[in-house]
């Protein structure tokens, strides 16, 4: 008997979690991390939101609340919701959700039976491609195309519906990449959904990012267009607007109250509710008129970060990168660096487990290496991704932070002998047991007391095995 269900093997995670420990490893042995892996604004949640949040749990605003979420947050979010689509939706076919992921995931497995086909944006958010062999449906990736700043025809979504076709994901502003859809995009876009899907096909519109965009451009969402309303299920929330990714508060308005209500349920079995302190700060940040300056300082520095460091990172020799329209992204095509550092072949010649991609390479080396954390381009949806070697790297950080990270990666492009070195070694592969084993051990055995380095620890790896004792094996991996 299997401790664990087979449905565990097929489901993914996100890498900029996973990065995480590789970080703190880094910082323990050689100095403080660039962090340009993180997918969160730099900014405090507005006073007036935090305010209200202290003010609710001051009015003892703990308990239980409709699971479906307070329905003065909801009245908030539908006025909103009509007011800036031209929608005439009503506040029983928005449910509350604790952050927008939930809703995500939870649409494949309300909408979606096995060999159900969900076609999504690849580079993309990675919970999208993630979920969708956990429920056993079929992943139809939709790649966006560099060329086109990362958006997509609608002829390349047309050749990718079929019959199986259940659920297609939209996100703009897109993450990674920052691509902006335009209003005859989402049209054209609309116009094939229109004609080549039966009515009960949902389109997923993750539109998180809304708030955030550039260059004077209106954000349109794909609901606004006719007959869209019925089909569009509009994905939100405060995570990214109000740089508050920790208050876990998310939305989706659904085209029908019936649809709504299955949501709901699920909400009861798997969260029971969304804690009304943080919701009734939601509907604050929707009301009150503070919040729109205070957004608007955020995207507009923001706006001057992506400018700047546009400008940056293309001066690296081997990169070339599109000016993103929204969100806090870039998403440097790396190609170039790859072909100068020799990383492609010297990647087919590692053994198949060291192999990932070369520009998961580069990533790790410019971590360990140079000390600045990115994300590689198969974070973002890894079917159809070989051969494309992209970094994302976020603009939620200071100037000064910024361009030190940009310094530390020209470095890394350039670094052929650190490369070798770290090839050699391949500190990120040494499972995290045995690091914490020795750093708790080190000084226990003659030989090893010096070797406070990842490139003595990689040296003296092979020879564990004749000190560990079992029991220790057992309570360091458990730990």
């Amino acid at each position: 008997m299997n401790l664990f269900a087979e449905r565990n093997s097929r489901i993914e995670t996100e890498n900029a979690f996973k990065v995480g420990p590789h970080i703190v490893r880094v910082e323990q042995q050689k100095c403080a991390v660039i962090k340009l892996n993180l997918g969160e604004p730099d900014f405090s949640v507005p006073q007036h939101i935090k305010a209200e949040i202290k003010r609710q749990l001051d009015l003892d605003n703990t308990h239980y609340c409709d699971p479906k979420g307070l329905l003065s947050l909801r009245q908030a979010i539908c006025y909103q919701i009509n007011e800036t689509r031209g929608l005439k939706t009503n506040p029983e076919q928005v449910v509350v959700f604790p952050g927008g992921k939930p809703s995500i995931g939870l649409a494949q497995q309300v909408y979606c039976e096995p060999g159900d086909e969900v076609i999504y944006p690849s580079p993309g958010f990675p919970i999208y491609e993630s979920f969708i062999r956990y429920v056993r449906a079929i992943p139809v990736p939709l790649h966006l195309e560099e060329s086109a700043n990362f958006t997509f025809s609608p002829e390349q979504l047309e050749n990718l519906i079929t019959p199986r076709t259940k659920l297609i994901y939209l996100n703009f502003p897109s993450n990674p990449t920052g691509g902006v859809a335009g209003k005859a995009l989402l049209e054209a876009t609309a116009k094939v959904i229109l004609e080549r899907c039966h009515p009960n096909v949902r389109v997923y519109s993750d539109e998180i990012y809304e708030n955030i965009i550039f260059d004077a451009q209106q954000y349109r969402s794909i609901s606004s267009v006719p007959e869209m309303e019925e089909r569009t299920i509009i994905a939100g929330g405060f995570s990214k607007t109000y740089a508050w990714t920790g208050g876990r508060i998310g939305y989706a308005v659904f085209p029908t109250v019936k649809e709504a209500d299955v949501f709901k349920t699920l909400n009861i079995n798997y969260f029971s509710c969304v804690p009304p302190y943080n919701q009734e700060a939601a509907k604050e940040a929707l009301e009150n008129p503070l919040s729109k300056a205070a957004v608007k300082k955020m995207v507009e520095t923001f706006e001057a970060r992506r400018n700047l460091i546009w400008l940056k990172i293309n001066e690296i020799p081997g990169i070339t990168c599109q000016k993103p329209g929204g969100a806090f992204y870039l998403f440097p095509n790396i190609s170039g660096v790859c072909e100068n550092l020799g990383l492609i072949e010297k990647h087919q010649r590692l053994s198949k487990e060291q192999q990932s991609s070369p520009d998961y390479i580069f990533q790790m080396f410019a971590l360990y290496e140079h000390q600045v954390a990115v994300l590689d381009r198969k974070s973002f949806g890894q079917i159809g991704a070989d051969g494309k070697y992209f970094l994302r790297l976020s603009i939620a950080a200071d100037q000064a932070v910024l361009e030190e990270g940009v310094r530390r990666l020209k470095a890394a492009s350039e670094d052929l002998s650190g490369l070798d070195k770290f090839l050699k070694e391949r500190p990120d592969l040494i499972p995290a047991w045995i690091f914490a084993w020795f750093r708790m051990r080190a000084a226990s055995f003659s030989g090893f007391s010096a070797c406070s380095t990842l490139e003595k620890l990689h040296n003296f790896t092979y020879r564990l095995d004749q000190f560990l004792e079992p029991p220790l094996v057992r309570q360091v991996a458990s730990s």
